[in-house]
């Protein structure tokens, strides 16, 4: 339809400047510059990023960009997924200071939604000075493998490539790349945690429509991980909506029991909420073009501990994110400030 054709094309377009702004840039390093599709030269090295401390890369980390902001730097890199078995894309900002002024950063993961890419949320948000602000270091995955020729991966903007919905598919062809779950919780987190200052005991997670139904999951299911997560407009009830049927079916197949698990609602039903140790919030504006077929916010257990604001006159755009952004940092801001207290 035009809605859904004008996203992919808009998303396409923007995605694309974005690729071409970040990949001209260059950085000066302690051993040499970083450029397009290398690291120091492809050497493994010690970099030293706008003045602060060290960091060690890899030679499968390839830097693509990387841009000053707010004083802090936003980069952007490439490696080789074996989770996924292909290359992929990821963008990180990492502030002057970490918050706690150790040598470590709180670290926020952002989870886009369909047909975004890892430059949507760094483009787009007005985040990165909360973050400075704030110190708190924020990753920004892309949201499916890419490079690849499934079938039916690329007809349509709702399912296969920028539409992953961050879970582990079970389909033939699909199972063996679409893990985008295995992909944020263990392949990420692990590449990081060798090659930035990151305090893995301090991190976060939060996203927008598919990614705020993957940031809901996600949390749920790994407690011990992350230590709070917000959503803005997200797909609370995949399995009773268009979007979520679509990709269920082709990512875990007809067996609808199969897809309880990646539906957030459920997972909150099964989740003893009295017992969260952070409050949940969700951002939906009341002129999402997508509230009643496709979000269903009400479908989600009523609990003090789950805080849907409704925002009038908001629809499902980067206006209605970078309108309530600041609400959504400092929120994991205050996590990280009772959980580093413990």
């Amino acid at each position: 339809d035009f809605v859904s054709l004008s996203i992919t094309m808009l998303s396409t377009v923007e995605s694309s400047m974005m690729r071409n702004f970040l990949a001209t840039s260059v950085r000066s390093c302690s051993t040499g510059v970083f450029r397009k599709g290398t690291v120091d030269g492809n050497r493994a090295g010690y970099c030293r990023l706008n003045g602060s401390s060290s960091r060690r890369f890899m030679s499968s980390l390839s830097s693509i960009g990387s841009n000053k902001c707010f004083d802090g730097m936003l980069d952007r890199y490439t490696h080789k997924s074996d989770v996924l078995g292909c290359d992929m894309t990821f963008s990180v900002y990492q502030p002057t200071t970490p918050r706690y002024n150790t040598d470590n950063y709180p670290v926020l993961y952002w989870l886009s939604g369909l047909t975004c890419d890892d430059t949507n949320f760094m483009m787009k948000a007005g985040a990165q000075q909360l973050l400075e602000k704030h110190g708190v270091m924020l990753v920004c995955p892309d949201t499916s493998p890419r490079g690849l020729t499934l079938p039916n991966e690329h007809d349509a903007y709702d399912f296969g490539s920028g539409a992953g919905f961050y879970l582990n598919a079970t389909t033939d062809g699909y199972k063996d790349h679409y893990k985008m779950y295995d992909y944020i919780t263990k392949e990420l987190p692990s590449l990081l945690e060798k090659q930035f200052p990151i305090d893995t005991n301090l991190a976060s997670i939060f996203g927008h429509s598919m990614g705020g139904l993957g940031a809901l999951n996600i949390y749920l299911k790994n407690m011990d991980k992350y230590k709070g997560v917000s959503a803005f407009a997200p797909i609370c009830n995949p399995t009773e909506c268009p979007w979520g049927k679509k990709a269920f079916k082709g990512y875990l197949g007809d067996d609808t029991s199969a897809w309880e698990e990646w539906d957030p609602s459920n997972n909150m039903a099964l989740t003893n909420l009295d017992a969260l140790p952070h409050s949940i919030l969700i951002s939906q504006g009341s002129s999402d073009a997508f509230l009643e077929e496709e979000l269903k916010p009400w479908r989600l257990p009523k609990h003090d501990k789950i805080n849907i604001s409704m925002h009038d006159g908001y629809d499902h755009s980067y206006y209605f994110i970078a309108t309530f952004i600041q609400q959504h940092i400092e929120h994991h801001a205050d996590i990280f400030d009772k959980e580093s207290r413990k």
